[in-house]
């Protein structure tokens, strides 16, 4: 931690990053391998908004709020993952407490996007299986966006509190903060499931069964991803030591946001039908 005194005041200006390891070829691996991820992120995350946004077949909410999922965790990785790796680069790795707050606050920002737009997209699979008559009617073009606001407002006022909390170094609240976030996301999503499943036991169709299930199929994997680091994060911070902490804060916070891409596309069939269909019209065209 820098700092400047003043009489008898000690004004902060900065901090000093320990980063992963002092080992100059080790750094320069990690600089190669998170480049490599980070330029997965990018490119996946890209991929799939540009597919979404050009195909007439994803026209649906659920591909709507998967298309801010992609954003929002092409925004996460690049609200940190640029400044480790520069990071690497240099001896002494420094951060100013400004550009300390913005970063905390836009991972921050960007994180509890991603944790309302998978509750939002349970909500859709929800009113798909359980109730599919009314769907257009629950889930219409309206009803999409004013949960997109609200899952953006959201998001915006808890990383106001983080950076609030960060300027007068109230650290307890960031666990409230996150926590409660975490909570309401998980209760929502794990409800929504509950109606699901008993709604898919009563179904006669071995055929509208398996359907329902493979409809989830991609969600939960993200959502069980989510969760996974979730606990991770929390576990590491009272069972690991501080070196094992920042192997598995980094490893999290630059693997994740590769992740959702990855498992949408390989699991989701109309993600891999409208991507053969655009990449056929290229060809021919």
């Amino acid at each position: 931690m820098n700092s400047l005194k003043n009489g008898n005041r000690t004004a902060l200006t900065g901090f000093i990053l320990l980063g992963l390891t002092d080992d100059p070829i080790l750094r320069v691996t990690l600089f190669i391998i998170i480049l490599c991820i980070y330029l997965v992120t990018i490119s996946g995350n890209l991929g799939i908004i540009i597919l979404i946004r050009i195909s007439s077949q994803l026209r649906h909410p659920m591909y709507f709020f998967l298309s801010h999922l992609a954003f929002a965790d092409m925004a996460y990785s690049s609200s940190v993952t640029p400044n480790m790796l520069v990071n690497f680069l240099v001896e002494r790795n420094t951060i100013s407490y400004l550009g300390c707050a913005i970063q905390l606050g836009s991972a921050a920002f960007f994180a509890t996007v991603e944790c309302f737009l998978l509750a939002a997209m349970t909500y859709d699979h929800f009113v798909a299986i359980c109730s599919p008559l009314l769907y257009s009617t629950k889930m219409s073009t309206q009803v999409s966006v004013q949960l997109f606001l609200v899952a953006y407002m959201a998001s915006f006022l808890i990383a106001v509190s983080y950076t609030t909390s960060f300027y007068f170094l109230l650290f307890f609240v960031l666990s409230f903060s996150s926590g409660s976030v975490i909570m309401v996301t998980m209760c929502v999503i794990a409800i929504s499931y509950i109606y699901i499943l008993i709604t898919i036991l009563k179904m006669r169709s071995t055929e509208g069964c398996h359907k329902a299930f493979s409809t989830c199929t991609s969600h939960l994997t993200a959502v069980t991803v989510l969760w996974d680091h979730y606990i991770h994060l929390c576990d590491a911070q009272f069972h690991y030591s501080t070196d094992q902490n920042k192997v598995v804060s980094v490893f999290y916070t630059v693997v994740i946001p590769m992740l959702n891409p990855l498992i949408y596309s390989l699991r989701s069939k109309e993600i891999k039908g409208a991507l053969k269909r655009e990449l056929g019209r290229k060809i021919l065209s």
